[in-house]
């Protein structure tokens, strides 16, 4: 007979008040748990309210030294007079509490809608937003202790391995012959054509010319929030660095284009990318990351990683469905990419 979910919390609530919720005065507030990841980048997130107010309460998995880095990130967007949520000082003035080798910091809720990516006034709205976060923090660096967190990953270094291990794949589809392999080798001429783009593309690419800011790096719709009087909110940094803006741009990009509803549209693309270059504007080198980046079929890469490295272990009916949900609109994607490609040779001779 199958056991009933198990509901995980970190720390009983008798414990969150004494030990955490105490720190600000908050020890009588309500708790409600909002989110738990037991993985080895453990977190929680609860929504506190008392007197009226809601706090949002959050377990980090990272160092004090990052804590320090994603603080100044917050403080300098907010002296820019970006919306963000600031981590609130205890009652003693410090910034964070530690309990049993666990880092919680505190900050207001929030109240508003996540972007709708069914929206297209939410997603031009973002792509200025995240815009003007890049343009405020050309000059970013944090305070003095903070463990500096660094991007920079090079681009034509991954997409080349990854392009030489779809080759790989192809020839493990051949010899496994089975379901997922079949709809590997019919979507194969396809996928490796916008993996041959994003590779070739990626190899023109001159960093040196590319804008670096500090980036968000998940700036995605549950992290953008607009407020009851439609201002736009970018909460949760934990993943910020010091990057290229091309980086976030790129994730940001490709997080709405692969869905059902905007399939991989370029007009959309296009306003997004016009809108930001409205408050910084963006070099070829820019652009050929980001068409580098949203070109590369990265569904199918990965799950083809995952499936023939684990095999005989997988849940092959799964990783089938999954592949057959991926490669639905890789034509529409590859159509985009082509659009794409002629319209940055027409305006930036690439």
């Amino acid at each position: 007979m199958p056991q009933p979910a198990v509901k995980y919390i970190l720390l009983s609530e008798d414990k969150l008040r004494k030990f955490i919720l105490s720190k600000y005065n908050l020890q009588d507030a309500s708790i409600c748990q909002v989110k738990f990841k037991d993985t080895d980048k453990q977190r929680a997130v609860y929504k506190i309210e008392s007197n009226s107010k809601a706090y949002c309460l959050k377990k980090v998995y990272y160092t004090k030294e990052e804590l320090l880095f994603v603080y100044s990130s917050i403080e300098w967007l907010y002296r820019f007079q970006l919306n963000v949520p600031r981590i609130l000082p205890t009652e003693s003035g410090g910034r964070f509490v530690i309990y049993n080798d666990m880092i919680f910091i505190l900050t207001s809720w929030i109240e508003g809608e996540k972007c709708d990516y069914d929206n297209t006034t939410h997603i031009i709205e973002s792509a200025r937003t995240l815009a003007e976060m890049h343009k405020a923090t050309e000059n970013f660096f944090p305070i003095a202790g903070s463990n500096m967190r660094l991007g920079y990953e090079d681009i034509s270094s991954s997409m080349n391995r990854h392009f030489h291990q779809l080759l790989s794949y192809s020839n493990l589809a051949f010899e496994y012959e089975d379901v997922f392999s079949s709809i590997f080798v019919k979507n194969f001429n396809i996928c490796i054509n916008l993996a041959k783009i994003s590779n070739d593309v990626a190899s023109h690419i001159n960093s040196d010319n590319m804008r670096k800011s500090l980036c968000h790096l998940d700036f995605v719709n549950k992290n953008i929030i607009f407020d009851i009087d439609n201002k736009v909110w970018i909460i949760d940094f934990d993943k910020c660095k010091i990057d290229y803006c091309a980086h976030d741009i790129s994730y940001f990009l490709r997080r709405f284009l692969k869905r059902e509803n905007t399939n991989w549209d370029l007009k959309l693309l296009v306003n997004c990318l016009y809108e930001y270059e409205n408050t910084l504007p963006l070099t070829i080198d820019d652009y050929r990351y980001i068409l580098s980046y949203i070109s590369f079929p990265q569904k199918y890469w990965k799950l083809a990683r995952d499936y023939y490295n684990n095999i005989d272990k997988c849940n092959k009916a799964a990783f089938i469905s999954l592949l057959e949900k991926t490669v639905k609109h890789t034509e529409k994607q590859l159509e985009m990419i082509y659009g794409f490609k002629n319209f940055i040779e027409k305006n930036y001779l690439l």
